[in-house]
């Protein structure tokens, strides 16, 4: 692989990143990704705890439904 860091999209950060190589510092951009895969991983949990049975059916229904549901090719 190659030691060449990946450049970041925002031009605040490429620019402190150009700097930095410019300077002789060592500069990695490492992306904040502390937030990303939480709300992922709770979201269908808490749906079905906040709904009654008969919303539960209804959406399995409905989801059922889309899954056979014969295409118009």
């Amino acid at each position: 692989m190659t030691d060449k860091p990946k450049r970041p999209r925002d031009a605040n950060q490429l620019a402190h990143m150009i700097a930095g190589i410019a300077t002789g510092d060592d500069v990695k951009h490492e992306p904040d990704t502390s937030g990303q895969r939480k709300g992922g991983l709770k979201g269908g949990k808490a749906k079905a705890q906040s709904l009654t049975p008969e919303q539960r059916s209804e959406a399995a229904q409905v989801a059922a439904a889309a899954r056979w549901k014969k295409s118009d090719d």
